[in-house]
């Protein structure tokens, strides 16, 4: 940085007295250096990228066009998983008629238990190229575990699959599992 030099001249004649100059830092290259490390961190630092889930919705029908028509799922085919609360999950192949809370089965999230219902399942439908599992989260679900099922159709590479509300009469059904789960005391252990 450029100084000015001011002489200071009285114009008097006298004793010639040295001038003590007052030190000073010069920042330019300071400045330049901050420039440079901002730069360095910046090309350095891997920015994180938003983890976002493909989901695959259908597009929305025309309005000129008619509605299809519903599509009926053989119940040999497909089974209907009901996310609940704390972790748990439910499974079922029945109808409305044929369901109770005691062929409401229940299972847990790991390997051994909905991998392996789900593969089951597929074994014993009717046409395993269509066999459809319908995801089917409670209120009471966490998003985790939504997550979680997601992750299952990858796993047992299930192509087919939906995503839906708990119907009336299963969640009544439900309901009454997890009341009556709630209400076995548990053994005592001495």
């Amino acid at each position: 940085m450029a100084d000015v030099q001011v002489k200071d001249n009285s114009g008097k004649g006298g004793k010639v007295r040295s001038k003590k100059s007052v030190p000073h830092v010069d920042l330019t290259p300071m400045v330049d250096l901050a420039f440079l490390l901002i730069t360095f961190f910046m090309l350095v630092t891997t920015f994180n990228k938003p983890n976002v889930m493909d989901l695959g919705l259908p597009a929305k029908p025309k309005v000129d066009q008619p509605k299809p028509p519903d599509t009926e799922i053989d119940l040999t085919n497909s089974i209907s998983l009901i996310i609940g609360k704390n972790n748990r999950i439910f499974y079922h192949q029945l109808s409305k008629e044929e369901l109770t809370e005691a062929n409401l089965q229940e299972t847990t999230f790991d390997r051994e238990g909905i991998t392996k219902v789900i593969e089951q399942a597929k074994a014993r439908a009717k046409d395993p190229a269509k066999f459809t599992v319908i995801i089917k989260p409670s209120d009471d679900a966490v998003y985790k575990n939504f997550v979680d099922i997601l992750d299952e159709m990858a796993i047992t590479k299930n192509e087919i699959y939906g995503i839906t509300d708990v119907k009336s009469w299963e969640e009544a059904i439900y309901k009454k599992k997890v009341g009556e789960a709630a209400a076995t005391p548990e053994p005592a252990t001495n």
